[in-house]
């Protein structure tokens, strides 16, 4: 029987490796070990390391770990906003950021742009009362991406503000630098290729500095959850609750994996990829009423290519999963007008050339 191949947005296709992984995690019966066991801690400091060579984090550097990303949206406005938060929304998901904000009783400052745009900086203003700025590197709902100098002069002009990266959908691909970003966080069911079931934050100790001089005030930053015991724990390459064990030890043996292939290699591929995929659905001869969502070439993402259909999204993609790929649809209100093609580390160039030739057959 042939298998599926999964071009969603998340969960997505498995990486290679991860099914041998979890094999292999059975037979050490990983799952059922101890998270303050020595072998546990073993796990916990194999995949920071990992991840913080991956991203290049400076020493002042935490990986700390959650039940998902939106998780991470909680825990950032508990501990590192007293009252006020500036949003870059061009999307549902960086939307929903600012929303939580307001329902946590914060002021949520918004600079947003229409479904799908970039953003133009020299037109955003961010209030010096904001304490901290939120952007996504990559819109998982529209696929836009916000270029990384774009993001680091965010920084350069607001050194005193904290600077925070949703980096759900396009991790471990984007090359950012740590020295001027203050946390990120992805989910690993994405461009990791896991299943799903853990977050990851990463952050640094100006942010751990920020939760701190808040409790001092007296501010709520959380229970069990609050960030200075998260650190606490991760001193000790321990967490404060029982963690996803299997997703941390998975995440570490998938992190080796990109490690030993070269991320700069899958960066390359992830580039040749959407390439592919954008020339195509550009080529009216070859993809007659189809188009990429996002026009500006500067803005468009490399990890979820969205683009508009002639017809009925629902359709075109049933016609691609009777040749057993799967593709995602729009999303929202878009959900049957568009359709979203996941470019993640765990398909090849040759699945990408396979994907579009079933979709030239599928019109």
């Amino acid at each position: 029987m042939n298998k599926q191949t999964f071009f969603t947005p998340g969960p997505a296709a498995l990486y290679p490796t991860v099914a041998q992984h979890i094999q292999s995690a059975l037979d050490k019966q990983i799952p059922s070990i101890s998270h303050r066991s020595k072998v546990f801690q073993d796990i916990y400091k194999q995949t920071y390391h990992n991840i913080r060579t991956i991203f290049k984090l400076p020493d002042d550097y935490a990986v700390l770990f959650t039940g998902s990303a939106t998780e991470v949206w909680e825990r950032m406005l508990q501990n590192c906003v007293e009252t006020e938060s500036f949003h870059l929304v061009n999307g549902a998901f960086s939307k929903r950021f600012a929303d939580f904000a307001q329902l946590m009783g914060k002021t949520a400052h918004l600079h947003e742009v229409p479904f799908g745009e970039g953003f133009d900086m020299a037109k955003v203003d961010i209030p010096s009362t904001a304490e901290m700025i939120c952007v996504a590197h990559n819109e998982t709902s529209a696929g836009v991406s916000t270029p990384v100098d774009d993001i680091h002069a965010l920084k350069d002009q607001h050194p005193d503000k904290l600077l925070v990266v949703d980096m759900v959908s396009s991790a471990p691909l984007p090359l950012l630098d740590f020295n001027k970003i203050d946390a990120a966080y992805f989910s690993v069911q994405k461009a990791f290729g896991m299943p799903a079931g853990l977050g990851v934050w990463l952050v640094n100790k100006r942010c751990l500095d920020k939760a701190k001089k808040l409790e001092a005030k007296g501010q709520a930053t959380g229970a069990h959850y609050r960030l200075v015991n998260l650190w606490k724990s991760f001193e000790k390459f321990q967490t404060p609750p029982t963690p996803n064990v299997l997703g941390i030890y998975l995440l570490g043996k998938v992190s080796e994996d990109m490690l030993n292939q070269g991320i700069d290699q899958i960066r390359h591929e992830t580039e040749v990829k959407a390439n592919l995929l954008y020339n195509a659905l550009s080529n009216p001869t070859i993809f007659k009423g189809f188009s990429p969502f996002v026009a500006n070439h500067q803005h468009r993402s490399a990890s979820v290519i969205v683009a508009n259909t002639p017809g009925s999204a629902a359709e075109f993609i049933a016609k691609v999963g009777q040749h057993h790929m799967t593709i995602g649809s729009g999303y929202g209100k878009y959900k049957d007008a568009q359709i979203r093609i996941a470019n993640f580390p765990a398909t090849s160039v040759a699945q990408i050339e396979q994907l579009i030739e079933t979709m030239t057959q599928c019109l």
